[in-house]
Parts: structure tokens; C-alpha cells; sequence
């Protein structure tokens, strides 16, 4: 027969009560109780029942993310590492990770987080992508729902957050453009609805007043954030009478695919061209030329908002609720580094 919490109470003359709950982490139980609790659990082999230890705590030892994403993005190095560091995070802590997608502001979205509250599927939830004026964090703040934001929205009321100044990191790629001799610098954003294109837009605009350029609107394209999408926007931009002789992408990914457009061009990324982007993801290095980036640390930023949102559950008080980390640029090739 399996050994039950029973037999561990009973080798210890302790009551169930104080075996579950020392089992549990509660702090009602002095500590030494607990080890000796442990120590003859692992002695026994008893291993507790995860559904009846979180129906206990009515906890669901689980954190939830949603990527908010139109299509098949689970393959986008930017959510595989951020997946990743919350993966880990929360392996460490004994929680499971569940991990949904949904189309940005569409209905299935908004099902789907009603969903997760109502039914309790998970104790906290970590949002990325952040959108100007982002219903996702109304509705949870509203719900009481413990919840924790890579970025910042515009709204007045905003989640516990982790953000990296975006806008001074793109003034600083722009200036590292320019210290190359470049003034036609082109961008290529993001849908206006996200923060991050408010945010690199603003600091790429930073860059070209400090280096008295002209803004110039034709140097602007919108993308999706993927290599496609980079891909086009470059295409048009090297089409110009005129055409640049510097790209930043939005992120990675944007940047990436304006490479393959200026191989195609005839261009050498490096010397006849310069492309850079913003993350710092895994592929950005493996790139020919490796690619001039805005390193965010995408992998240990997921770890740490996971560690936020355990204290919010916890009902911990966070030490930084809003967190403000400068990136580094890390120059490569691509720009002729």
C-alpha cells in the first residue's frame, strides 16, 4: 500500500494537521518540527497529493502566461527565452507554468484571462507586450488579481512592473550610428498601440535631435515585430531615391529580416549598410554579420517577474514595485563593429 500522510504523522506522534501544514511551508510550524517532518517523508517515500495540497492552500501552484500573439509565435526567440526564464523560475519554486496564446485585444483574449481568474487556473499572471492603454491590466487590477508587467502601459493605475528604458537605449544606438559617420538612419517600429513603439520611437527621435539630423518621416516603416515584416519594411526603405545608409529595427527580428533585404540589395550588412536591433535574443549573435543589439537579458528579466508575482500571491511586500534597468549595447558587425 502507499504511504499516506497518516503513517508519517503516526512514526512521528504528530497530528496530521502539523505533518500537512509543515509539509505545506506554513509558518505556524517551528522549523525543526518541519525538518523532522521532511526528513521522515523522504525516509518513508511519501510523496503528497498535489491536487489535495492545493485545494488546501487553495492555491493552484501555477503561474499563467499568454502570448499575445495573432500567430504561431511559440517558435519567436523573444518568447522562447522569456518562456524559458519563467519556466525555470517557477520549476525552482515547485509551480507549473501555463502557457496560452491569443490574438491582441480580441475576444478569445479577453475569454481567455476571464477564464483563468474565474476558474482560479492560476495564482498570478505575468503580460508582456504592453499596450498604451491596456485592458488586460485594468481588468486584473479590478479583479484583485495578482499580476506583474514586463513594461509599462500609459494608464494611471498600472501592474508592479520591470521595465528597461527603452527610449535612452535607441537615443544610444542612434548615437553609436552617428559616431560611424551615418546620417541617413532609418527605423522600421511597431504597431502605435504598444508602448515599446511609443518608447524606441521616442528615443530613436532623442538620438537624431542630439545629433542635429532632420527627422525625416520617409525613413520611418511599420512592421509587426517579425523578420518578414522586417524584411518588406527594408525593401521599401532601400527602394528610396534617396535610401539610408543605417536601418534600427524595432526589435531582433525586424532587424534580422532587413539584413536579408540588404544581402538581396547587393549591400554588405557592415560596410556598405549598417542594421542594429533591440532585445539581445540568442539568434542575434549567430547572425552573418552578428548582429549590433540592445541587449533587455530577456532570459533573467522572465525570472525575476516571476519571483514579483510569488510575493504579490504570497502577499509579500515587493521592495521595488516599479523597476527601471538600462540596457546595454552590445556592438557587433553589423554596424561595422
Amino acid at each position: 500500500m502507499p504511504i499516506s500522510i497518516r503513517d508519517v504523522a503516526r512514526q512521528l506522534n504528530l497530528s496530521i494537521t502539523t505533518v500537512s501544514r509543515a509539509l505545506d511551508g506554513y509558518d505556524d510550524v517551528a522549523e525543526e518540527t518541519r525538518q523532522r517532518v521532511i526528513a521522515a517523508a523522504r525516509e518513508l517515500g511519501y510523496a503528497p497529493s498535489h491536487t489535495a495540497r492545493q485545494l488546501r492552500r487553495q492555491r493552484a501552484d501555477a503561474i499563467g502566461y499568454i502570448l499575445p500573439t495573432s500567430g504561431p509565435r511559440f517558435s519567436d526567440p523573444f518568447f522562447s527565452e522569456f518562456i524559458a526564464g519563467l519556466g525555470d523560475e517557477a520549476t525552482s519554486r515547485d509551480l507549473d507554468i501555463l502557457v496560452s496564446t491569443a490574438p491582441p485585444d480580441s475576444a478569445a483574449e479577453r475569454q481567455l484571462y476571464e477564464r483563468w481568474v474565474r476558474s482560479r487556473r492560476v495564482d498570478g499572471i505575468v503580460l508582456s507586450r504592453m499596450r498604451a492603454y491596456d485592458w488586460r491590466v485594468k481588468y486584473l487590477l479590478k479583479s484583485h488579481f495578482p499580476v506583474v508587467a514586463l513594461g509599462h502601459t500609459l494608464l494611471a493605475e498600472d501592474a508592479p512592473q520591470i521595465e528597461i528604458n527603452a527610449r535612452a537605449g535607441f537615443a544610444h544606438l542612434v548615437q553609436h550610428l552617428v559616431e560611424r559617420g551615418h546620417r541617413r538612419i532609418a527605423y522600421i517600429g511597431a504597431s502605435s498601440d504598444l508602448t515599446l513603439q511609443v518608447d524606441r520611437l521616442a528615443g530613436y527621435r532623442d538620438g537624431l535631435a542630439t545629433a542635429q539630423i532632420p527627422f525625416d518621416a520617409s525613413w520611418i516603416e511599420q512592421g509587426d515585430l517579425t523578420r518578414p515584416s522586417g524584411y518588406q519594411a527594408a525593401l521599401r526603405l532601400l527602394n528610396l531615391s534617396e535610401p539610408p545608409t543605417a536601418i534600427i529595427g524595432v526589435n531582433d527580428l525586424t532587424a534580422l529580416g532587413a539584413m536579408h533585404a540588404a544581402h538581396e540589395h547587393g549591400l554588405v550588412v557592415g560596410r556598405d549598410i549598417a542594421v542594429a536591433g533591440y532585445d539581445g535574443i540568442e539568434d542575434s549573435e549567430h547572425a552573418q554579420p552578428p548582429l549590433t543589439t540592445i541587449n533587455s537579458s530577456v532570459y533573467s528579466l522572465a525570472r525575476r517577474l516571476v519571483k514579483m508575482v510569488c510575493a504579490i500571491v504570497a502577499n509579500e511586500p515587493l521592495a521595488e514595485p516599479r523597476t527601471l534597468i538600462e540596457p546595454e549595447l552590445i556592438v557587433r558587425g553589423s554596424t561595422g563593429g
